[in-house]
Order: C-alpha cells, then sequence, then structure tokens
C-alpha cells in the first residue's frame, strides 16, 4: 500500500472514531424489508441478517476499535516502558527478576494469554483494554531495556552521571530521547496487533457485546451467511484488513524514517 493511501485510511479510520457521532448513524436500527440486502443504490454497504445497515455499524465499529488501540497501547507503552528502562538502568537483582517475569510473559502466545485473561475477567469493553494491556507491556519493556543497556554507557550519560545528576533526570532527559525513536515504531506495530486482537476476543464472544458493534463480531455473526450474503463478511473483513495493512505501511515508513543505521546504510551503499 502506497504512504499516501495509507495515511488517509487512517485519517478516514480516526475520524470516523472521533466525529462519527456527528453523523447520523443507527447501527442497530432494523428495518426488515432490508434484511440481507446486497450494496446498492440504495443500501452503500448492504444490509446485515436483521436489516441493520452496514456503513452505520462498520463506523460505529472504528471508534470502538481506535479507542481500544489508542487506550491499549499508550497503557502498555507507558509502563513497559518505565519497567525496561529502569530495570535496565538499575540492574543487579531488580533487573533479574523484571527480566525473568518477562520470559515467563513471552513464553505464553500473547493472544492465549489474552483470551484467558477475557475469560476469567469477563467480555466487555474495560476488560477487553485489561487483558490487552497486560499482554501489551511486554514489548515494550523488553525493548526499552535492551535500548536502555545499549545506551546507558554513551558518553553524555555518563557525564551525567559523574556530575552527580539525578537518576530521573538521567532517564528522562538523557537516554529516553535516545529510545523515542524505537518506542514510536513500536508503537505503531502496537496499534496494529491491538486492532487484530480486539477483533479476535470479539469474534470469540469475549470482546464488545451486542448490540454494540465490532468489527470481529460482525464477522462471526456473518459467516453463517457468507454463501447467501458473502457481503455481510467482505465489508467487516475489508475494513479491519485495510486499517492493519496502512498501520503496518505507516509503521515501516516510520522505520525506515527514523533508525538511523537504515538511514546510515542507504548513504553508505549509494557512496
Amino acid at each position: 500500500m502506497k504512504l499516501w493511501l495509507a495515511i488517509a485510511v487512517l485519517a478516514v479510520w480516526a475520524g470516523l472514531a472521533c466525529f462519527g457521532w456527528l453523523l447520523p448513524l443507527n447501527p442497530s436500527e432494523i428495518d426488515l424489508t432490508r434484511i440481507l440486502m446486497p450494496p446498492g443504490a440504495d443500501a452503500w454497504l448492504g444490509y446485515d441478517d436483521l436489516g441493520r445497515a452496514l456503513w452505520d455499524r462498520v463506523a460505529v465499529g472504528a471508534r470502538y476499535s481506535f479507542f481500544v488501540a489508542i487506550f491499549v497501547v499508550s497503557i502498555s507503552a507507558v509502563v513497559g516502558t518505565a519497567i525496561g528502562a529502569v530495570s535496565a538502568y538499575l540492574g543487579g537483582w531488580l533487573d533479574h527478576v523484571i527480566t525473568r517475569i518477562i520470559d515467563i510473559f513471552l513464553a505464553f502466545p500473547g493472544i492465549l494469554l489474552a483470551i484467558a485473561l477475557a475469560g476469567v475477567l469477563g467480555a466487555g469493553l474495560g476488560n477487553v483494554v485489561i487483558a490487552l494491556t497486560v499482554v501489551g507491556w511486554v514489548g515494550f519493556a523488553r525493548l526499552a531495556r535492551a535500548q536502555v543497556l545499549a545506551q546507558k554507557s554513551r558518553e553524555h550519560v555518563q557525564a551525567a552521571i559523574a556530575l552527580g545528576a539525578r537518576r530521573r533526570r538521567i532517564l528522562l532527559r538523557h537516554l529516553l530521547p535516545l529510545i523515542g525513536a524505537s518506542l514510536i515504531i513500536e508503537a505503531t506495530f502496537g496499534v496494529a496487533a491491538v486492532v487484530i486482537a480486539e477483533a479476535g476476543l470479539s469474534f470469540l464472544g469475549l470482546g464488545i457485546q451486542p448490540p454494540a458493534p465490532s468489527w470481529g463480531s460482525m464477522i462471526r455473526d456473518s459467516s453463517r451467511y457468507m454463501l447467501v450474503s458473502p457481503h455481510m463478511v467482505i465489508v467487516p473483513g475489508m475494513a479491519l484488513m485495510l486499517v492493519v495493512i496502512a498501520v503496518n505501511t505507516l509503521g515501516d515508513a516510520l522505520r525506515d524514517r527514523l533508525d538511523v543505521r537504515l538511514r546510515g546504510g542507504r548513504a553508505s551503499s549509494t557512496n
């Protein structure tokens, strides 16, 4: 996908999430005369098995996927970065314990752990955020720890230590800016992972509950009509696919732009 197209898709996604309430959307309105109506002049994206407009449901579902992704990635990034950076900077027994905890979390497939947590906590939007955050902080912690271990021996960091700067100041003013680019890239790809995970939990009935529309639950409910009305699966599936591809495309572009080693490699190869 072209970068400009990815940005356009993400702009539409964010716009529907933030300003969709201004549109005349009725995702739960039932019209029995339009049951399973395919897309056409009178039905832009068609209707589902209860006569509900798929455009309205996809637009409202974008709101849930967007805010779940933003909340989960934001909380995971803050918590994981703090844990990983402090662990690497202080070292010793604390770093050893945190490393073992990270290894334990990484021993389980993330989506399976999220399913187990969602099953224990119960279905619902808040519990989905909690389950995915518990799983998501590990990647940020591991990345922040590795980056701080690599950067804390740099000259200006050692100079700040020699001048008696406080640990918090060293972490916030000297180390965090050095690892910020890697964390931004990790967060971008994390958004795509959370969107898929939220849709997967909703598909299994552990996520957002009816009548609230979620792309995952829409795909689940429409799977019974796949041969009769394939548009019911294609519409939410295409929305999910476009958003994930757009986020990954943006992540690749940010990685190429922010990664100093890649830019240096390209410069040396051209010379």
